[in-house]
């Protein structure tokens, strides 16, 4: 399942979780993040249990991205007991993006 994280539950369901997080920071606009939508999707699914998985819209929430100083998206960055654990940047292959996640948790 995919998350909508917001400047309203970002602290509960990010910050808060027992899980580690993969906050997708993204744009409607954005060409590359259309292409890892479906990726995102299909992780989402994959790793239900394991990682929570989730999408955060940068124009809609600007503080939360400058906060986290992403500049670039698609963005991917893993919260691990509230804190940022690791990122990615760019658009990548399913595999590509599952190994790094793999390697930032372990």
């Amino acid at each position: 399942m995919e998350y909508k994280f917001t400047k309203q539950n970002f602290e509960e369901e990010v910050l808060q979780s027992s899980l580690p997080v993969l906050v997708d920071f993204y744009a409607d606009w954005c060409g590359p993040c259309k292409m890892m939508a479906p990726v995102v999707e299909k992780l989402a699914e994959e790793m239900e249990g394991k990682l929570k998985v989730g999408k955060l819209n940068v124009d809609e929430e600007e503080e939360l991205a400058a906060q986290y100083r992403v500049f670039n998206i698609p963005a991917f960055l893993v919260f691990k007991d509230g804190k940022v654990a690791g990122n990615c940047i760019g658009a990548m292959s399913a595999a590509q993006l599952k190994e790094k996640i793999e390697q930032i948790l372990a």
